[in-house]
């Protein structure tokens, strides 16, 4: 009886960790399919990465222009009025948006969009026995159906990554206009802190939250059961488990850049 009741009270976790182990292989298996020939998947390609720019380009649009006006904007802005130094927004645009905002705020709308699509589609193929069906014809379903996935979702997240840098600072200078300050030092002190190390860091940063999204999201879609209420819970648990990868992914990331590259702490 206590190991039964010991048995159910670790049971989450146990499965939790298993899954998580589960998508390693996967990470592992669409990597080698991903770069061993042949390679059937490039029309696939191009239909899942236009799929994901025409769900996603809007919905991201309105987030990134309000968490650049909101958050980094008029919350930073009235705290540096508070000191007087307002014409820092620039340099403090530089350490929330490029770094933090921009690619979180892509990652998630990603996610929400077109990782939920992702799921969707696979888990009723799944239900359908169509994965299967392939598997007896002989066609790999991580080749011909993850790996595009993959592959398109890590390209788009990081050209969304510039795409919401540009829309976010757009926000920010908004915010500079609503205080009715110049935008000359703000772009003076944007331009003085930004720096390559930044932009490839999100770039990159944004780049494997696409690759985290795509691995988890065709995972819980190929794995699937249970009819329509089914694809409905792995679709949930799709979105909660990219969220968690890429909160935890981003530390990680963040960390280590900062420990790399400790000049790009200060804001000059």
């Amino acid at each position: 009886m206590a190991r039964s009741a010991a048995d159910r009270s670790i049971a989450p976790a146990r499965d939790f960790f298993e899954q998580v182990g589960d998508m390693m292989i996967l990470t592992g298996k669409t990597i080698v399919s991903a770069v061993r020939p042949p390679f059937p998947y490039g029309g696939e390609f191009i239909l899942q990465f236009l799929f994901a720019l025409r769900l996603c380009w809007f919905p991201l649009l309105i987030s990134t222009v309000a968490f650049g006006y909101g958050a980094p904007g008029l919350q930073a802005a009235n705290f540096l009025v508070l000191f007087g130094a307002l014409d820092r927004l620039g340099g403090f645009f530089v350490l929330a948006s490029i770094r933090e905002f921009a690619p979180l705020v892509t990652a998630i709308v990603l996610a929400g969009v077109a990782g939920t699509a992702i799921t969707a589609d696979l888990g009723a193929r799944k239900i359908r026995e169509e994965l299967d069906a392939l598997q007896v014809l002989g066609v790999d379903p991580v080749k011909n159906l993850v790996v595009p996935r993959f592959l398109a979702l890590m390209l788009v997240t990081g050209l969304f990554d510039i795409y919401a840098l540009l829309f976010g600072i757009f926000g920010g200078i908004i915010a500079t206009l609503v205080y009715h300050a110049p935008l000359g030092p703000f772009w003076a002190t944007f331009f003085t802190n930004a720096s390559v190390t930044d932009l490839w860091g999100s770039i990159l940063k944004c780049t494997c939250y696409g690759a985290i999204i795509a691995i988890v999201c065709c995972y819980k879609g190929m794995t699937a059961s249970g009819g329509a209420a089914g694809v409905g819970r792995a679709v949930n648990q799709a979105v909660v488990i990219s969220f968690l990868g890429i909160f935890a992914f981003n530390y990680v990331f963040t960390q280590t850049l900062l420990a790399t590259h400790p000049e790009i702490n200060v804001i000059r």
